[in-house]
């Protein structure tokens, strides 16, 4: 669980770092690793709400909870939901698939006795409401910064890209009186090209102020994620009192800090890349909103989505810029629909089976 967890959610919080450009991808991973760490350690004070709800507690009896099959169903059914995500690049939320897998082993376990108003209320309507609430500030927030920027006098620099083309003549192997031309065209223009900013903030330079802030933001952001995520992982050790609580969260975060370093690309790539182009400035203003309400979703034991949150501030800024690619948003949404069935489903059907065979 947690190696598919660092896999699918370790590279959003420097999504925008990469997207954007302002660094490459090893750099990207490595500083999203050492911030995601932080915020496990972090949680082993700050998150025992987390750890306490994906416990399963008031979701279902005390005794089912002691049930090590009843982990063990939650923790692979969930794992499996992730992987499969993972493997097709789509990023999915671990949060959602933990709280299908509660759904599915919990129902299959006591039917009817399971508390869904709990699992509405405490679950279903941060993971539903979070999204919306970051693309809508994203949205907003950038435009205030734009117009704060303009205020400033401080002003975008773009480079254009030119494509120079050379005609070559050659003689036609069937015809030799008859002469064709051919086009070779080179691209002379730096990959990479994109907006800069000219003009200084309290003496130093405006573009250098947003790339240091924007690093800032996105080690928030994985900060964030590490402090929300780990709990929710630890919290199935909790169950069958596996592991100390302390020792259960080092070896979660160092377990999701591996995921992300083997297994991370493919999904970072396509929140990267593929949702909206972004900017630096673009880039910043969505890894703040997202760290803002992630971290505060934290501290409340709010088992929020950092992957909703995070794809959410994209989209408002895609939404702002118009530029947003609304077939890959469609699909992501679709992932997201499926997984919470998936994931019950696959954790039904194991502890469905881990019980007829009496482990």
């Amino acid at each position: 669980m947690a190696y598919t967890n660092g896999a699918n959610d370790n590279f959003k919080g420097v999504a925008t770092l990469f997207g954007s450009r302002t660094t490459n991808y090893k750099k990207a991973i490595n500083w999203a690793t050492i911030t995601t760490l932080a915020g496990s350690v972090a949680a082993i004070f700050l998150a025992d709400a987390l750890v306490k709800n994906f416990s399963g507690k008031g979701l279902v009896p005390n005794e089912l909870i002691q049930n090590p099959i009843f982990a063990i169903s939650i923790a692979l059914g969930a794992a499996l939901t992730v992987l499969l995500a993972t493997k097709i690049g789509m990023p999915i939320s671990t949060t959602h698939s933990l709280v299908g897998a509660l759904f599915g082993a919990g129902v299959m376990a006591i039917g009817s006795e399971f508390n869904f108003d709990k699992l509405g209320k405490v679950f279903l309507i941060p993971l539903i409401v979070s999204p919306l609430m970051a693309a809508l500030l994203s949205f907003l927030m950038y435009l205030i910064f734009r117009y704060f920027r303009k205020k400033t006098g401080i002003t975008k620099k773009s480079c254009l890209c030119v494509t120079e083309t050379t005609t070559k003549t050659q003689v036609s192997s069937i015809n030799p009186m008859v002469a064709m031309d051919s086009k070779l065209s080179t691209v002379i223009c730096k990959n990479g090209c994109d907006n800069t900013y000219v003009g200084r903030m309290m003496g130093l330079s405006a573009q250098k102020v947003l790339d240091g802030l924007h690093y800032l933001s996105s080690g928030v952001v994985s900060f964030a994620r590490g402090l929300n995520d780990t709990p929710k992982i630890v919290g199935l050790l909790v169950i069958i009192n596996a592991m100390d609580i302390k020792w259960g969260m080092i070896a979660v975060a160092i377990t999701m800090a591996i995921g992300g370093l083997i297994s991370a690309k493919k999904v970072g790539i396509t929140i990267s890349q593929k949702i909206t182009p972004m900017n630096s400035g673009q880039g910043f203003t969505a890894n703040m909103i997202t760290g803002l309400l992630v971290t505060t979703a934290s501290v409340h034991g709010l088992p929020v989505s950092t992957t909703h949150v995070s794809v959410g501030s994209i989209f408002g800024i895609g939404t702002a810029t118009k530029k947003a690619n609304v077939k890959m948003i469609s699909k992501i949404l679709l992932s997201w629909v499926l997984t919470l069935p998936t994931a019950a489903m696959l954790s039904g059907l194991i502890f469905l089976l881990l019980e007829w065979i009496g482990v």
